[in-house]
């Protein structure tokens, strides 16, 4: 959520998970917070009369009650304020060598699919994440598009699969991502833009890269409302600054010849913080 901030959000943040590190160390240590916990929370800021929101953000969590107690929650701001925006990140797994895995708990899945993302406005899954929600497989652009037509129709307006292993148009050395937002006028007729991003590839395995896109694919969103090109421009140029500055750092603390770490391979979020709040814009979406 520091992203959020640094674009000039107040965040009121309630951890999911109390661990150590994240889990891309080999060890980790710490908690998962219940419905029990999470609503004893809530509970505390509507005493305070505190509880009223623009926008939601969730995303890493490995307790069903807690996604369940989420969806509660949520319907409850949007019934004080109904121009609240959910913006959901479906973190459930990813594919590794093409093979996908979820690394949460399976009984996740159904919850997000049949509870979560139905209130959702803004769902940010990666391929496989998507493939899980709507039981059908992408294997070209057209599948991708038609998967999100589907995820459409469970409720979300803008859709973004934030990573894929289709082929890019510029080459293997890149990583599409694709957008559909979907309006409906005032008549009832539906518009859908429809954006395809590609980026170059980093060689690393980098974690929270997800949650970074989400926050920033929020306060660009709401920076540019109805231009979801814009906004996921700005934001894959930011992720962009981040991943080549981190990169960078990372190989050299781990020497020549070497392989980073999980430490070394930490997000370089403040040293990025000017690439967060103003991006050079390197890499253009292509409008479809």
């Amino acid at each position: 959520m520091c992203s959020a901030l640094v674009l000039g959000f107040e965040v009121d943040t309630v951890n999911s998970v109390q661990f150590s590190n994240h889990t891309g160390y080999a060890h980790w240590k710490g908690q998962v917070l219940n419905s029990d916990e999470l609503h004893e929370l809530y509970e505390g800021l509507k005493l305070n009369m505190v509880n009223r929101y623009d926008y939601v953000l969730t995303g890493y969590t490995r307790d069903t009650s807690f996604l369940a107690m989420v969806v509660d929650i949520v319907q409850e701001l949007k019934q004080q304020n109904s121009n609240l925006v959910y913006v959901c990140d479906p973190v459930m797994g990813d594919k590794w060598n093409g093979e996908g895995s979820m690394y949460v708990p399976k009984d996740l899945l159904p919850v997000y699919r049949d509870k979560v993302v139905p209130v959702a406005d803004i769902i940010t899954p990666n391929q496989f994440e998507a493939e899980l929600l709507t039981g059908r497989k992408i294997y070209t652009e057209k599948d991708a598009l038609e998967v999100m037509d589907m995820l459409h129709a469970m409720g979300p307006e803008t859709v973004v699969i934030t990573s894929s292993d289709l082929q890019a148009p510029l080459g293997n050395d890149y990583l599409i991502a694709l957008g559909s937002h979907r309006k409906t006028k005032a008549d009832g007729t539906r518009i859908t833009q429809r954006i395809r991003v590609e980026s170059p590839k980093v060689d690393a395995v980098f974690v929270g890269t997800g949650d970074l896109f989400a926050a920033m694919l929020l306060a660009w969103t709401h920076k540019h409302p109805n231009n979801l090109k814009v906004a996921c421009e700005k934001t894959v140029s930011a992720m962009q600054h981040v991943l080549q500055r981190t990169i960078k750092s990372a190989k050299v603390q781990a020497g020549e010849g070497n392989k980073p770490n999980s430490a070394q391979l930490e997000l370089r979020m403040v040293q990025s913080k000017k690439d967060i709040e103003n991006p050079e814009i390197i890499v253009k979406a292509t409008v479809l």
